[in-house]
């Protein structure tokens, strides 16, 4: 099964890490996506900041643009990464070796097969 890993990290807290911090972060993901890559990561990406961000909203047939996230939270989603699991507890073990779930979240959704 496929499952999705979508990282939610405070923006405004991870925009004041030193240098140093961000070079140990970004060699952490690193690792993990070497590792990862092992037991069939298909796709993962990190996301701009969500001040790039634009939402779109259908409404009567008019397509209404917002700049941002759709809702305000104290986490962004920043990144994410598709995996191919046995299971949810593979996908689990897997969520909790990603380095931003130390100081964010990893939220897991199984992917829905269709066909």
């Amino acid at each position: 099964m496929r499952y999705l890993l979508l990282i939610y990290q405070d923006e405004v807290a991870q925009s004041q890490w030193s240098g140093e911090e961000q070079a140990a972060e970004y060699q952490d993901y690193f690792a993990f996506s070497v590792e990862s890559e092992k037991r069939g990561v298909s796709a993962g990406a990190a996301l701009m900041p969500t001040n790039s961000a634009t939402t779109v909203r259908v409404r009567n047939g008019k397509t209404l643009t917002t700049d941002g996230p759709f809702a305000e939270t104290k986490e962004q989603l920043g990144g994410y990464f598709v995996l191919h699991c046995n299971d949810l507890d593979e996908a689990i073990e897997i969520a909790a070796k990603i380095p931003g779930a130390r100081h964010g979240s990893i939220e897991i959704r199984p992917v829905m097969e269709i066909m």
